[in-house]
């Protein structure tokens, strides 16, 4: 009988991670649907380059900040609840884009809904964290961080269906998916039984969860890992054709490259974390990282070192990513995951804005990157001091028996 309880609860614990992720990966698709479509909507409605960033910007801060109070409802109400709402709830402003929106305020405001979707993120973690345990949460937190490649789905895909079968074929096909997957989701997603549920409103928990040192620490460790990656994968496209004058396609085929590579080492670097502790794994990412930016700045040759400086720095921060949530199921309580996780989760996202604009203002100034990639190693290597002496000893103290 206990070799049959523990099948069935390892079955009901890959249904939970497989389901949670396909359902980050289809409202991250969704969440993304309006940046492949830029230079569209540019040239359609006649916007001006900061109306264009505008439009793309939305969603992506609503959606960064909106995880606080998902993640904080999760904890309270459950992932079996908020998955197909979140999933059904995100159909109805891509249909609105994708069949009404033909003016810059209508945009803005099917963007500001659209951001819905990019919340799923803060309710798949506290599910897959309840539903494995400690040593195997690191690889299944990774794994499910695979659905950040919803964006790279958006990314090759839309503008390719919006040429060959009409402007709402995308917007039209992603709504079918989320529709599908909240039926599947309500249906057979299951909360972890007796799993814990916190007290106190919603604003009393995210006001607590703010406050706790462990959520700015973790928040500005994935600020840096996955605010890094996203930086690149909005900047690199740029700083390719400007440093090295490849053309646009190409730029954009590198920069997929990179968002594959670092999508594909979150798992990796969940593993890691499960087989030597999130710590160290970070402290060598984040090494990497500085020692690959100051390896960019000198603007090498593209083949083979200014090209494994650019991947390495995909792998290190991708792994990165993996680990700090590895790091949160193990420093979090089980019933404040889902809050910290909106918290963190948020950070990432909005980490992902100020590099570009730095790089920029930096170009803009000296004609040349150089700085910018200095900046960049100084950031990671004292993001790597950090966290091998506060978190650690943050870490250190959760792991003694109370």
């Amino acid at each position: 009988m206990p070799r049959k309880e523990g099948a069935s609860t390892s079955r009901e614990s890959t249904r939970a991670l497989v389901l949670a992720t396909v359902g980050f990966t289809l409202c991250f698709w969704a969440w993304a649907l309006l940046a492949p479509l830029g230079t569209t909507l540019r040239e359609e409605l006649k916007l001006t380059s900061f109306q264009q960033s505008l439009v793309v910007a939305v969603p992506v801060i609503v959606g960064s900040l909106g995880r606080i109070p998902v993640g904080a409802l999760t904890d309270r109400v459950g992932a079996r609840r908020m998955f197909p709402l979140v999933a059904a709830l995100t159909v109805l402003p891509v249909l609105y884009l994708g069949h009404l929106a033909d003016s810059l305020a209508e945009l803005l405001v099917g963007g500001f809904f659209l951001g819905l979707g990019g919340t799923a993120f803060a309710v798949g973690v506290p599910l897959v964290n309840a539903w494995y345990p400690p040593q195997r949460r690191g690889l299944a937190l990774g794994i499910f961080g695979i659905g950040t490649g919803g964006t790279a789905l958006s990314s090759f895909t839309t503008v390719q269906l919006a040429d060959v079968m009409g402007y709402a074929f995308p917007f039209n096909l992603i709504a079918v998916l989320l529709v599908v997957y909240a039926v599947a989701a309500l249906f057979l997603l299951r909360d972890k039984p007796g799993r814990a549920v916190p007290a106190g409103s919603l604003t009393a928990r995210t006001l607590v969860t703010l406050r706790m040192p462990v959520t700015v620490q973790l928040s500005f460790l994935y600020a840096i890992a996955f605010g890094g990656f996203v930086a690149f994968s909005v900047y690199l496209p740029t700083y390719l054709t400007t440093a090295y004058g490849l053309e646009r396609s190409d730029a954009a085929l590198r920069t997929a490259g990179f968002a594959v590579l670092a999508v594909a080492m979150r798992p990796v670097g969940g593993w890691l974390s499960d087989r030597f502790h999130p710590v160290p794994v970070l402290i060598t990412t984040y090494a990497a990282v500085a020692a690959l930016a100051l390896l960019a700045a000198f603007e090498l040759p593209l083949i083979p070192l200014g090209t494994l400086s650019f991947l390495g720095m995909a792998a290190a921060l991708g792994a990165g990513s993996g680990a700090v949530f590895a790091l949160v199921a193990r420093l979090v309580s089980p019933e404040k995951v889902g809050s910290v996780t909106g918290v963190v989760g948020a950070a990432g996202g909005l980490g992902g804005f100020f590099p570009p604009l730095v790089m920029g203002v930096i170009y803009g100034a000296t004609n040349d990157y150089t700085w910018g990639y200095v900046l960049l190693a100084a950031t990671a290597g004292v993001t790597a001091a950090f966290t091998a002496t506060t978190v650690q000893r943050q870490a250190r103290q959760a792991a003694r028996p109370a």
